[in-house]
């Protein structure tokens, strides 16, 4: 796993979300069972604000991004398609498409992104949830938007 640049926190708190970290199972595989996940697809500026203000305050699960790092894509539970309407975002459902998180390979090593071209920000195994819950990442992106338009006026 590379570093991408996002800020991980200065206490050492790499790959933790909120200082917190799932327990393992023998063999380094998170202890989660495999399950259904929709994709909260987000401009890439905009999603790696919303990363540090979830890693600072309610935990982030396993985010990916695009190999030309132009969008980012958090799981979030299934189901959560159906609802979503954040403007500058789109929900996919992938229930029965092949994003399951906490799926292992044969050998117990967590699988690749399951999405071809992607990688993984936020790792199932770095991630401080199954899942990122979509009311705290709704929150999030609406302050991040809110940060980068104050950024933007200041230049």
């Amino acid at each position: 796993m590379w570093e991408t640049g996002v800020s991980r926190g200065g206490n050492g708190s790499a790959g933790r979300a909120g200082g917190r970290r799932r327990q393992a199972v023998p063999g380094g595989t998170p202890a989660v069972p495999a399950q259904p996940c929709d994709l909260v697809t987000v401009p890439a500026r905009q999603g790696l604000e919303a990363v540090d203000i979830l890693r600072l305050r309610d935990g982030v699960g396993p985010v990916l991004h695009d190999g030309a790092c132009d969008t980012l894509g958090f799981l979030v539970p299934p189901g959560t398609a159906a609802g979503w309407d954040v403007p500058g975002s789109a929900c996919t459902q992938t229930h029965g498409r092949g994003i399951v998180l906490g799926a292992a390979g044969g050998d117990g090593v967590p699988a690749e992104p399951p999405v071809t071209g992607s990688g993984w920000l936020v790792s199932p195994e770095g991630a401080g949830a199954a899942a990122t819950d979509p009311a705290v990442l709704r929150a999030a992106l609406g302050e991040a938007a809110r940060t980068i338009a104050a950024v933007d006026r200041c230049q």
